[in-house]
């Protein structure tokens, strides 16, 4: 039986192989990671992240053909195929601080990997990295390994949260980057019998190292310059009255500056800084609204997660507004469906690329979190609050009873609607201020402009 273990029981590494052990009934598949509490969550009814279709895959298969585990050194030392999903966090200090990966948690795996293994190793690169990584790996690996043969292949993923699993059983396509050596493509071979149970193989796309690497930065930062071109754009609508928040394209920047293209290095943190523009005048707007000021007012959050169906808050835009919020002093009442207290908390004690360390290094309550209540409920939420936020499209906030939320707030009574998910005119109708972004503005609204 091939046995497959994938290091890092996250938002990628849990739902992918509880597909794999679904499709492949033949193949072993564990899930390993250092914090107790979360594997505990995933051999538990109340999972540790929230994807539609999770928790009914992960039942079929738990204990059967798939496991969790925190006996990391045994299921790497068992396995034939190694993925790994280590954080590849933004440097915070030294050279490359708030531009750079930090491989730490990569390298740490890596010579992991090479000190428990006694027989030849498939080793798999799925997290987002900057070009050569695999190559890096490869060295230590190779300097490490005891006569053992390892094989580097990047087999990034190109999920999108609240449909990863949708994704899973239907991708677009299924990228596996290999050495052009018989040993490598040998390699290759063997990753993608594996996606064959279930994914066609016109859809399995083979290349080198290098290819796979850069096509995973390169989706980002695609995705990254979309959404920049529609935030710059809603500016403009906002101000005319026409009628019409990121993932990080840094590595991608910093590819290219290495690479000594620095006009297109320059390109493409531009593209980050109209995103961060963005999420700023959001706040601005909020803060100018309300006589500029939201010192000691009550604003209500709805939603923290980056996006609807999902509760993950990697890079979400409710972290930089509620933290501009809370920077004016502003007090808030949180609520999202399915972000727990805990991350809430965390996601705002945390610096700006402290977010994807690993759970057990990241800080927990600093003083400013003293502002800020999580509740579960929408109407507790904006009960008595000057001001509501949405700031995930999560569908049950387009069906709240929005006149019952009105009689309960101060007045006036404003919606800051992130996501355009209200409709504009019942609001206000309703006796709401109402600031949709991208929407020609509240005539309440047209004399205070966003500060810059």
């Amino acid at each position: 039986m091939v046995k497959i273990c994938c290091i890092g029981a996250g938002y990628v590494g849990g739902p992918t192989m509880a597909v794999i052990a679904l499709k492949c009934p033949s193949i072993e598949v564990a899930v390993v990671d250092i914090s107790v509490a979360r594997i505990a969550a995933w051999n538990s009814d109340h999972l540790p992240i929230y994807e539609p279709g999770l928790d009914e895959v992960v039942k079929q298969c738990r204990g059967k053909n798939l496991f969790f585990s925190t006996n990391v050194e045994k299921r790497v030392s068992e396995a034939d195929i190694i993925l790994s999903q280590s954080n590849t966090p933004t440097k915070t200090r030294g050279l490359g601080a708030g531009k750079a990966a930090d491989l730490t948690y990569w390298e740490s795996a890596a010579r992991m990997i090479a000190n428990v293994s006694e027989t030849d190793k498939i080793v798999v690169e799925k997290s987002t990295v900057p070009v050569k990584t695999a190559e890096a790996i490869e060295k230590i690996l190779t300097h490490n390994s005891k006569g053992i043969k390892f094989q580097i292949l990047s087999n990034p993923e190109f999920l999108a949260e609240g449909t990863a699993i949708k994704d899973l059983f239907c991708p677009d396509r299924v990228l596996i980057g290999g050495r052009e050596t018989p040993a490598g493509q040998r390699a290759i071979k063997a990753l993608k019998d594996v996606y064959a149970h279930w994914v066609p193989e016109e859809r399995i796309i083979c290349t080198n190292l290098w290819s796979a690497e850069l096509s995973k930065l390169a989706a980002n930062a695609f995705l990254a310059q979309r959404i920049s071109s529609i935030n710059a754009m809603s500016a403009l609508c906002e101000e005319t009255g026409a009628d019409a928040f990121r993932r990080f394209p840094m590595p991608l920047a910093k590819t290219t500056r290495e690479s000594g293209l620095t006009e297109v290095a320059n390109y493409w943190k531009q593209i980050i800084q109209v995103n961060d523009y963005q999420k700023n005048r959001f706040v601005n707007r909020v803060v100018s609204s309300m006589f500029n000021t939201v010192s000691g007012k009550k604003i209500a959050i709805l939603g923290f997660a980056f996006k609807k169906d999902t509760g993950d808050t990697r890079e979400t835009p409710a972290i930089d507004v509620c933290k501009g919020l809370i920077g004016d002093k502003a007090r808030l009442s949180i609520y999202d469906p399915q972000v727990t207290k805990d991350q809430v908390l965390k996601d705002l004690s945390m610096d700006k690329f402290d977010w994807d360390h690993p759970v057990h290094l990241q800080p927990l309550s600093p003083s400013s979190v003293n502002q800020v209540t999580i509740v579960w409920d929408a109407y507790e939420a904006t009960k008595d609050a000057h001001g509501i936020c949405i700031l995930t499209e999560w569908d049950e906030f387009k069906t709240l009873d929005y006149q019952r939320i009105f009689d309960r707030m101060r007045k006036p009574a404003f919606v800051f609607d992130g996501r355009n998910v209200v409709n504009v005119e019942k609001l206000r109708e309703i006796g709401f201020i109402v600031y949709s972004i991208g929407k020609p503005l509240d005539p309440w609204l047209k004399g205070m402009p966003a500060l810059a």
